[in-house]
């Protein structure tokens, strides 16, 4: 790994050290997704901007609203590294009512998809927003009526924002699912994969290309190709490197990151580990991409893919322990 790369990796861990240490209370998994938002802008996490966020959100919100629940601190992290925090969870909470007219059911998913419509789109465009928001949900819920659910409205958004057609996104999509399926067990995690896949064009060879990168990966005895780390494979496939390159970064980040504290097997799982890991070499290489149209688009839906894929991994934990709890 080159000296920046190396140092990139360092802050890191230190800030996910220091949030941990200021919201040790939080969710562990959404405390690594806050770390990994200001390290991805080369900053040293400012827990004092983030508490003063934080107190924003909760004088701006219920007693029970959602942006106090699992990703308070991510929206708080997110807040804090905006240029107008008060306008900005303002906006937020705007959409979010926005997308609640339109039937969308109140979750951590749906602030995470508000926060994306808020600093994504002009004010004048939140209603398009919501209405492409809601369009290209329905449309993917007409092809999979089981699969599609709250996790998707990340995703959902995230092509609201896109210049895609809703009815033409949701064909590719679909196109891309028959493709893919077959060689992978999760529908869900599959539907995701294609999401993403969407985002990219109509490029040619778009399914050989994960599949290529899947079977690098598992030359290596690395399994990229499961529930919460598939659709990372997705942004690996548009990046401009080859297979074994990416194999061999994400592999080094991964080993390197597993050696560092707060990184072990007890506290992170390898399939989270292998989505962070993933996350940062991507961000090197999207950096290194001279368009800058590119570069943004890629790196605002990487940062919106590890969101929704970092959400949905603490939700099952929370689930998990909650019904361990019950059990009791």
């Amino acid at each position: 790994m080159n000296e920046p790369f190396t140092a990139r990796l360092e802050l890191f861990v230190d800030n996910n050290q220091q949030i941990k240490k200021a919201f040790a209370w939080k969710s562990g998994q959404i405390n690594r997704l806050a770390a990994l938002l200001y390290t991805v802008e080369n900053k040293a996490v400012d827990i004092d901007a983030i508490r003063d966020s934080s107190e924003l959100i909760k004088s701006s919100t219920g007693l029970f609203s959602t942006f106090r629940g699992n990703l308070s601190v991510c929206i708080a992290a997110l807040l804090s590294l905006s240029g107008d925090r008060k306008t900005q969870l303002s906006d937020t909470l705007a959409v979010y009512e926005l997308l609640k007219e339109r039937k969308l059911r109140a979750s951590d998913y749906l602030v995470a998809a508000a926060y994306q419509i808020a600093a994504h789109s002009a004010f004048g465009q939140h209603q398009l927003m919501a209405d492409r928001t809601r369009q290209f949900y329905d449309s993917m819920k007409e092809y999979h009526r089981f699969l599609t659910g709250q996790d998707d409205y990340i995703f959902s958004a995230m092509l609201a924002l896109s210049d895609l057609e809703p009815e033409r996104g949701a064909a590719r999509m679909e196109q891309l699912y028959a493709e893919l399926k077959p060689e992978f067990l999760s529908g869900n995690s599959v539907q995701a994969l294609t999401q993403v896949l969407a985002l990219g064009g109509e490029t040619p060879g778009a399914a050989a290309r994960v599949l290529a990168l899947r079977d690098a990966f598992r030359s290596r005895g690395i399994k990229m190709d499961r529930e919460y780390t598939l659709s990372s494979l997705g942004i690996l496939s548009l990046l401009p490197a080859d297979d074994e390159t990416l194999v061999q970064d994400i592999s080094d980040t991964h080993d390197y990151l597993r050696s560092q504290k707060g990184f072990g097997s007890w506290s992170v799982t390898k399939q989270e580990l292998l989505l962070l890991s993933a996350a940062l070499v991507s961000y090197k290489y999207i950096e290194a991409v001279q368009s800058g149209i590119l570069a943004s688009a890629l790196s605002t839906s990487l940062t919106n893919i590890v969101i929704a894929q970092q959400t949905a991994i603490a939700v099952a934990a929370a689930s998990s322990a909650a019904a361990a709890s019950s059990s009791h």
